[in-house]
Formats: structure tokens, C-alpha cells, sequence
């Protein structure tokens, strides 16, 4: 890698000599592995969950592989087949095996996310050893930096969904073409991984490896080893087609059809026509990305936007010489997240999570730009300008940056956790025997979308929608069945009610007097309407059994929204944030049904 102690792809492909250093490590791997544990175990615990689409396209389909009954999403429609069962029974199986050691539905919940937070550190301590060994080693400890304290990787970190599937993948892939190896990069283990998180993930994470391929390929056609990179590449490919069968086998099962749903969800995607694909779910400005990614990375994101200028003023103004070489890779490895962030900001349909595959490349552009920043910062020729700065006042810059951004992401992770985290606790009175009785319902209205899934429900209660101000279409019931054969037969069978185009299907709703729980939410500020009153406050029908309290966005101003702000009375007015109430409602005794 250019500029000081990197190396560049020269050096990756050269065999270690005997003389050679072992690898250095700023941070041991052992350190670096329980650093990272501990980041995204707290994710796992209080992380909110920040898209609907992951309760009920993932969280609640796992649910039914587990326990037989959840709530079933258009996309799963034999139909429309556009989600993988193998990815969704995956987590099904952590599920499965947390049952044996946890006495209830949420805890196994919290057991799949505790999975998912030990994968990623290891994916991510994966990423750090290579980065280190086979860049730099304060690339890599820059590298860590990054993922350890940024809000997006804290909540991508552990979150059920394709894209974060897909980041670890990104992560392990990445790695095996930096790792040496006697005969370069270990180019068919990552064409395997990226292509792991393509098939069984999301099929567009594949692009990833394009810039990486493609300079393995101009490579192999200069340096005469064509043959060789032609079998790795024949070896990637049979490995692909492993994943593929597995993919397919599991979703016959499910769907009793054969269907490729990677292509599937390419053909929805990109291919809908019109009044079809994900526009009609809503659409952003070209700059949801760049705010968005602001918001999650900070300081890191504008350096990973600079890498590329960065990496060209080092070629034509530096006074060391670098290698074409070397450029190239270090263009090579910056290349993916451009592409990717170029890409999905063009498209209009845009979602956080969508950034999540190239969150890694995000770290490994920012992690090499303040690495060229620092390596000219150093410099001690007094020609130079900078060399004429004292290299106390140097340091004290290059800390300030890490400490402004680090801290910006705490604020940031401190403020979401605690202003949106209510629904992952309101429901536990439900888990008391003396207050859920066979057969009742836990209804959700106008807060349908921040439900936690049927996870969080005991083994006898279902949760069922009435009617809002909302006007799409709500997720149906898979067919219930206690064996799994059963559930396999279910999940094969046509939904009613189910349609692309989000058209609500007024046969999702039941009345209001047939629940008997209610999950609800108050905001001081926001008037009450016909399909949505004041639940909380109709003492005559409901009570309170839990409540917790959340961020009022619409009466909270720009900085309490951003960052956590103290609930202190010396803090303005201005900058406190304004909160209502997230409830579970029970139905008064006198009410009606109990």
C-alpha cells in the first residue's frame, strides 16, 4: 500500500523470507477479538431494531421454522419467492440450539443475536489480522477504530438481516485477497465468500468483488500465471455452485417449486416494470447517503470519500518514490466502496441498510487515508512546511480527530439506544403466568412496524393488527403447524390477501374488542384520530402494564435527535429531548374481553 510502512501488491505476492519479521500487530489478535466482542455484545443487548423489515421478513419467519406459527410478509409467498429460507433457517438452527440452554422465546432471541455478535468479531478481528499483516499494521489499528466505535457498524454488527450477512461475508472475502500466500491471494476462498453472502444473502453484494477480480486478472495476464488464476477461478466457481444447490434444495423445500431467488430478488428489483419494484415503498433525495453515512461514521466516512484524492496527491507531490504498482492496489482496494456508494446513491429507493456490505470497505478507505494523512504529518524534512511543525502539536491534531470521532459515535450509539430501545422491553410482563392467558391476542395499531417480533410473545398468544392511519399492505399468518414437516408444507402453500404492489388487504385487521393487549404509543404533541386515539390515556378501557419512555422526535430539536443529550435541568430547553410513552395495555377487567 503506498505511503510508509504499507506495502503494495508487490509485496503481497512476495514469498516471506526466512530473515522476515513475524507480523506485527499493533493491538494482539486476542485483544482485538475481545474488543470487538464486547462492542457488539452491547449491540445485541441494546441495539434497537430500526427496520421493520427485519421482524417480519426475517425475525418472524425464523420464528415459524422454530415454533410453528409467526407472521408471513408477500415476499415468502410461493408466489413471489423472493426471500432465502436457507438464510432465514440458519438463524432458525441458533435459535433451535439456544432452546436447549434458555427457558424462553426472547431469551433465544437474544441468544441468535449473541451468535450474530461473536461472528462478526470474528470476521472483523478476520479483517484486522489481514489488514495488518499484509498492509500496515497501523492501517489496521485504524481499521479497528473505526468498526469498534461507528454507529453503523454498531448496528449493522448484529442485526438479522441480508445485508449484514453480507457484510461479513464482504469482511472475509476482502480478507482472503489481502492474505499472503506463496502464490498470491487465496483468490478461490474469496470468490467463495463473496459469492456465500451473493447466493444465500443479497445477490447485489456480489459486485464487491469486482474491482478485486479484476486486478488479479490484469495481474495474471502480465506476470504469465493466466493458467493458475484460471484454475483458482475454476475453484471459486464449482464452490459457488455448492452454495447454489444448498440454496435451491432448501427453498424447494419450503416453496415445493424450484426457484433461484437471488435472481428473483434481482428480477423485483431491477427488472419490476412499471408501478412495480421497491420505488413504491418510498423514495430519497441523492443525499440520504451521504447524511446517513455522515451520521453513522462521521469523521470516517469524509475520509473515505478522500481516499482517492488523497492516494493521487501522494503519487505527484511526494517526495518518496512510489510504485505504479503500488497505486494500482491501493486504487484496487478503495474502488469498491466508491462503486458501491455511486451505485445506490443513483437509485432512488434507499434504505440504511443497504450500506451495509460496504461498511468494511467504508473502514479500509477511511483506515488508509488518515494513514496517508499521518505518514505525511510525519515527515521531518525541513523543506517541507510540515516538517517545520513541532511533532507535539502533530500528534495533539491526529488525537483530536480520533477523539472527535470516536465521541461522536458514542453520543451517537448512547442517543439511539436510549431514545428508540423502548419496544425491546415493554413486553416482558407477558412472560409473568398470572397475566397472559391462552389464547389472547397482543393487537398493535399505529405502532405495527416497531413490533419486536413474536419472539418476544409467549408460546400461546398471537399478535394480530387493527386498523391506523396506514394504508398498505400488513404481513398475514404463515399456516400454523406444530411439526416440521408441517411447517415445510405451510410455508409451501399460496397466502391469501398478497399482492407486490403493497395494496392493503383489509383482512389482515381484527377489531379492537377481540384484543386483549394493546401495544400503543403517546406523544404529548400528536392529536389523536378516529383509527388511532389516545389509548394510553383511556383509562376506562386499558391499563398499563409497562411503559417506557421514547424519543418525541416532532417536539425534540435537531441535536437531541443526533446525539445523546442529558436529561439535566441546566441543559436549555432548546437542545432537551422531549419524550412520550411506548405501552403494553391490558383490557380492564371491566371492559369486556379478558
Amino acid at each position: 500500500m503506498a505511503g510508509g510502512n504499507a506495502s503494495g501488491s508487490g509485496e503481497a505476492r512476495t514469498p516471506r523470507s526466512k530473515t522476515r519479521p513475524p507480523p506485527t500487530f499493533y493491538l494482539p489478535l486476542n485483544i482485538t477479538l475481545y474488543v470487538c466482542l464486547l462492542a457488539n455484545g452491547l449491540a445485541a443487548f441494546f441495539a434497537p431494531i430500526q427496520d421493520c423489515d427485519e421482524i417480519f421478513n426475517f425475525w418472524e419467519p425464523a420464528h415459524y421454522v422454530q415454533h410453528g406459527y409467526g407472521l408471513q410478509t408477500w415476499e415468502y409467498s410461493p408466489v413471489y419467492s423472493i426471500r432465502s429460507w436457507l438464510y432465514v433457517s440458519l438463524h432458525a438452527a441458533v435459535g433451535k440450539l439456544g432452546s436447549l440452554f434458555v427457558n424462553s422465546k426472547t431469551a433465544e432471541f437474544y441468544f441468535i443475536r449473541v451468535f450474530l455478535a461473536v461472528f462478526c468479531a470474528a470476521c472483523q478481528t478476520r479483517l484486522y489480522s489481514s489488514i495488518s499483516r499484509s498492509i500496515n499494521p497501523r492501517m489496521g489499528l485504524i481499521f479497528i477504530t473505526i468498526v469498534v466505535f461507528s454507529p453503523g457498524i454498531f448496528h449493522a454488527s448484529t442485526a438479522f438481516l441480508p445485508s449484514t450477512f453480507t457484510m461479513y461475508t464482504s469482511m472475509l472475502g476482502l480478507a482472503a485477497f489481502l492474505d499472503l500466500q506463496k502464490g498470491g491471494p487465496k483468490i478461490a476462498q474469496g470468490i467463495m465468500w463473496f459469492a456465500f453472502g451473493a447466493i444465500v444473502g443479497w445477490p447485489f453484494a456480489g459486485a464487491l468483488i469486482l474491482p478485486l477480480i479484476a486486478e488479479e486478472a490484469v495481474i495474471a495476464v502480465f506476470s504469465g500465471s493466466l493458467g493458475s488464476f484460471s484454475l483458482a477461478v475454476l475453484d471459486g466457481a464449482l464452490r459457488c455452485l455448492g452454495i447454489a444447490a444448498l440454496e435451491i434444495a432448501v427453498d424447494y423445500a419450503f416453496f415445493r417449486k424450484l426457484v433461484l431467488v437471488p435472481w428473483n430478488i434481482v428480477a423485483y428489483n431491477v427488472f419490476g416494470g412499471q408501478g412495480k419494484g421497491p420505488d413504491i415503498f418510498g423514495v430519497e433525495p441523492w443525499t440520504f447517503y451521504i447524511r446517513n453515512l455522515l451520521l453513522n461514521f462521521n469523521v470516517w466516512f469524509i475520509l473515505a470519500l478522500l481516499t482517492a484524492p488523497l492516494l493521487l496527491l501522494q503519487v505527484l507531490f511526494s517526495s518518496q518514490p512510489s510504485s505504479v504498482q503500488k497505486f494500482v492496489r491501493s486504487i484496487t482496494l478503495a474502488s469498491p466502496f466508491y462503486m458501491w456508494f455511486g451505485i445506490f446513491t443513483a437509485q432512488a429507493h434507499k434504505e440504511e441498510r443497504f450500506m451495509y456490505p460496504a461498511y468494511p470497505f467504508l473502514a479500509l478507505n477511511a483506515a488508509l487515508s488518515f494513514h496517508l494523512i499521518l505518514t505525511y504529518l510525519g515527515s521531518s524534512n525541513p523543506k517541507e512546511i510540515v516538517g517545520r511543525i513541532p511533532t507535539k502539536l502533530k500528534l495533539i491534531a491526529s488525537l483530536f480527530v480520533v477523539m472527535l470521532a470516536v465521541n461522536a459515535g458514542m453520543l451517537r450509539i448512547l442517543g439511539m439506544v436510549t431514545a428508540y430501545n423502548a419496544p425491546l422491553k415493554v413486553l416482558e410482563p407477558l412472560q409473568q403466568v398470572d397475566v397472559a392467558q391462552t389464547g389472547s391476542s397482543v393487537c398493535i395499531g399505529k405502532e405495527w412496524y416497531r413490533f419486536p417480533s413474536s419472539y418476544f410473545l409467549p408460546q400461546d398468544m398471537r399478535a394480530k393488527f387493527i386498523r391506523s392511519e396506514f394504508r398498505g399492505l400488513l404481513p398475514g399468518e404463515f399456516p400454523e403447524s406444530i411439526s416440521p414437516l408441517g411447517r415445510l408444507e405451510g410455508a409451501s402453500q399460496i397466502p391469501s390477501g398478497m399482492n407486490d404492489l403493497n395494496i392493503e388487504d383489509p383482512d389482515k385487521y381484527v377489531d379492537v374488542s377481540e384484543c386483549s393487549f394493546l401495544i400503543d404509543s403517546y406523544f404529548p404533541g400528536r392529536e389523536a384520530t378516529e383509527l388511532e386515539p389516545h389509548y394510553v390515556l383511556d383509562d376506562s378501557e386499558w391499563k398499563a402494564l409497562s411503559c417506557a419512555s421514547f424519543l418525541d422526535t416532532a417536539q425534540t430539536g435537531l441535536l437531541g435527535r443526533l446525539i445523546w443529550v442529558p436529561d439535566l435541568p441546566f441543559i436549555p430547553a432548546k437542545f432537551q429531548r422531549k419524550w412520550g410513552q411506548y405501552c403494553l395495555l391490558q383490557r380492564q377487567a371491566t371492559g369486556g374481553v379478558i
